[in-house]
């Protein structure tokens, strides 16, 4: 008998470790980590995840994992998946690889998830000089919904999606961004003024043997103490797509990723239940383990027909993405302005990021008069399905972002009104997020005219 549904190419069990895996998960980026598992276009296959943390953020009430988690040893990948065509021969470089998301979820028995910020001295997030502390918020699923009891009064539907789809880089598109993220790293502080706003830390995150992940390549041998040197960490997106942390790239979708090596050796991860534009705190969307359940294509020499150049070499390209039709309805929005002045007043041209900087914090601020900390507020809209957009960006001096959020996720009414905000015991949103002390000595960030 024929058989139907999916076939599953990369099995996980949560409680075992990524290194304990059926299949050795990876961390980093690199052409010569071996391909675990290999699929035909056309065929709809099946790819389990753990969470971003490889399990090392528990569901315990407690933000001591999240405190003493090393941000850097993130995104356990599964994979690399080769990809042949219907005949047997593989993706080659210069084709395009489309990828389906045809279906995906969290793992059935494991249906919870958690949004955290990491403590300052270990990098932070975007608010990181305002929220220095560690905080995590635990989430728990009912369907397509998510609540948490960190942040009381709010429920909503998630849009699901992986943080993480990317194909292997070549040799040499390795060595382009080796090279211009050292630089970044080495002479970030004297060039980039932006870095006296933004106060996460490191500038970027170079190779390391610390945590390093190179699925079949077994540690501690010359071959893996060569590739561990060179391989890119999958923290910021790249040309390869990687962590582009799209949350509307959800059932539906596909993207159009390049193929740089033979059998385009696809990953995937960093799995989503609900995330606002931009995840804000870093460790920001609701992070779970989950699955997702592809079909592949291959565009032979797609890159040349589609993908336009920006850079020195035919490398400097980025992925197509088409958005699904699988996405909740919110009809009423409160939107939140925000300039590229920061907050200590000081005039930037053209920023975008310190506008964005701005909205988000008009909106934690407002956030507070309705009873929920400040620390909540960062929380939720990190994961929440908020809508982040970049409104101005030709009138100087001033870009304008803003930060929509749905009011429909509230269970009170947070629009302004004529007869004041209201106040009472009835609206203090307790308990508070999970939380841990700063322990460090940088100095915080405070607007003298926010609410307290």
């Amino acid at each position: 008998m024929a058989s139907y549904g999916p076939r599953l190419v990369v099995p996980i069990d949560v409680k075992k470790k990524p290194w304990e895996q059926k299949l050795p998960l990876h961390n980093r980026w690199h052409p010569d980590i071996p391909p675990v598992a290999e699929v035909t276009v056309g065929d709809v296959f099946r790819v389990e995840m753990v969470d971003f943390s490889g399990g090392g953020i528990t569901k315990e009430y407690t933000a001591e994992d999240i405190k003493h988690a090393n941000p850097s040893i993130v995104h356990y990948l599964s994979g690399p998946i080769r990809v042949l065509d219907k005949d047997g021969t593989p993706a080659k470089p210069g084709d395009l690889l489309a990828v389906e998301i045809c279906n995906l979820g969290p793992l059935p028995g494991d249906e919870w998830g958690f949004t955290a910020t990491f403590d300052r001295e270990n990098g932070g997030g975007f608010l990181t000089d305002h929220f220095p502390c560690a905080t995590k918020a635990i989430w728990y699923f009912e369907g397509i919904y998510a609540y948490s009891p960190q942040i009381p009064g709010v429920r909503f539907p998630g849009l699901t999606h992986p943080g993480i789809v990317g194909t292997a880089p070549s040799m040499e598109l390795l060595n382009i961004w080796n090279e211009r993220e050292r630089e970044l790293e080495e002479n970030g502080l004297n060039c980039m003024k932006l870095c006296e706003v933004l106060h996460q830390r490191p500038l970027a995150n170079l190779p390391s043997t610390k945590g390093c992940v190179l699925g079949g390549i077994k540690e501690g041998t010359p071959e893996w103490e060569k590739i561990a040197l060179e391989a890119a960490r999958t923290i910021p997106g790249r040309e390869n797509g990687g962590n582009c942390d799209i949350k509307n790239l959800s059932s539906g979708s596909k993207v159009y990723l390049p193929v740089f090596i033979e059998g385009a050796n696809l990953s995937t991860g960093d799995m989503h239940f609900s995330q606002g534009d931009g995840e804000i705190s870093f460790c920001g969307a609701i992070e779970m383990s989950g699955f997702l359940e592809l079909k592949c294509e291959i565009i032979r020499d797609g890159m040349k027909e589609y993908l336009t150049p920006m850079g020195p070499t035919p490398l400097h390209v980025n992925p197509i993405f088409e958005i699904g039709p699988v996405e909740p309805r919110f009809s009423e929005w409160l939107v939140f302005e925000g300039i590229s002045v920061d907050e200590s007043g000081k005039q930037h041209y053209l920023d975008a990021t310190v506008a964005y900087k701005r909205a988000v914090l008009n909106a934690i601020d407002y956030l507070s008069k309705f009873g929920y900390s400040k620390e909540q507020s960062y929380l939720l809209l990190s994961c929440c399905p908020c809508e982040g957009r970049i409104s101005g960006i030709v009138d100087s001096p001033n870009a304008m972002a803003t930060l929509a959020i749905p009011t429909a996720i509230f269970d009170q009414d947070i629009r302004p009104r004529a007869n004041k905000v209201p106040v009472g015991p009835r609206i203090v949103r307790k308990p508070d997020v999970l939380k841990c002390t700063y322990d460090g000595n940088l100095a915080t960030t405070r607007n003298p005219s926010s609410a307290t």
